[in-house]
């Protein structure tokens, strides 16, 4: 696998290794975290500064059985899967939220596939499916979307995404995401808020894919 350049931002990081972060994007980030040797690095910096932060504060009316725990629990090693996959593998988070079964895809069209795994209040995340060369519809966003290349990889205004890159698309960003030549392009993408399409066709089709 080639080297990952698009990274979590640390202050992302930091909610993440707080548990602030929504299931959605909890999910991206911890796949994430499976594939990249820096990020993960970082969050265990994240997890021991947690830990020592909880043994400087005030003593609360727990019992000392419980406290032991909650600090190992800090201080045990994170032990994602290997950063070297065997191809078309999933992380373990990802292969979690599937509880074990294969992806079951539904057509968006033009060879674009889904398989939503979660979608709440809090916002949804899907697998994606675009096979070479194909492009995902202009869209700019409502909110926040994170989307993680599981396989193959895409290109769009802002460059170029391989496996185990994370892209951070804001209101801010208007892009037309289009798959590269060689394996099909398989990410995980989670938004908290429905994206907006310009064309009229994907605005109508929106609330049937639910995007």
């Amino acid at each position: 696998m080639k080297a990952i350049s698009h990274h979590v931002p640390d202050a992302m990081l930091a909610a993440y290794a707080a548990g602030s972060l929504p299931y959605p994007f909890a999910l991206v980030i911890a796949s994430h975290v499976s594939l990249c040797i820096e990020c993960r690095a970082a969050l265990e910096a994240h997890q021991g500064i947690g830990g020592a932060l909880l043994e400087s504060a005030e003593t609360v009316a727990v019992s000392d059985g419980l406290k032991a725990d909650i600090l190992a629990r800090l201080d045990a090693p994170y032990t994602p899967e290997p950063v070297h996959r065997r191809k078309g593998a999933l992380p373990g988070p990802v292969m979690s939220a599937l509880k074990g079964r294969e992806p079951r895809w539904k057509s968006l069209g033009m060879g674009v596939r889904q398989d939503i795994l979660h979608a709440g209040k809090e916002g949804s995340v899907r697998l994606l499916y675009i096979p070479p060369g194909q492009a995902v519809p202009d869209h700019s966003h409502n909110g926040l979307e994170l989307t993680l290349v599981l396989q193959g990889s895409f290109s769009d205004a802002t460059g170029r995404f391989g496996v185990g890159d994370l892209e951070i698309a804001d209101e801010d960003l208007e892009h037309t995401p289009v798959a590269d030549p060689g394996d099909a392009c398989i990410c995980l993408a989670a938004t908290d808020a429905p994206l907006r399409f310009r064309a009229i066709v994907p605005r109508l089709l929106q609330p049937l894919f639910r995007i």
